[in-house]
């Protein structure tokens, strides 16, 4: 069974740049790609996770799981989002 996926997104500010939970999701799953190409350890972990990150991506839930953590955020609330 594959680890749980955290993305913990966050607020931009003037400083500092924010990320939303589709853009960290979007770098993971590549980090995870590179990662079964190069032929790592952890085959079936890699392939699990690969699948969580691929679903999440492509549900139609995802914007509005988006929006909402962007809404928390505005409200100065702490985001963590669990696969």
């Amino acid at each position: 069974m594959a680890p749980d996926i955290e993305l913990d997104p966050r607020y931009s500010t003037r400083e500092i740049p924010g990320r939303c939970i589709k853009c960290l999701a979007e770098e993971q799953y590549l980090d995870c790609l590179r990662a079964l190409l190069k032929g790592g350890s952890g085959g079936k972990e890699l392939e699990e996770t690969y699948e969580a990150l691929v679903s999440l991506l492509k549900s139609p839930e995802l914007q509005k799981l988006r929006d909402e953590s962007e809404r928390y955020l505005a409200e100065g609330r702490d985001v963590k989002v669990v696969l």
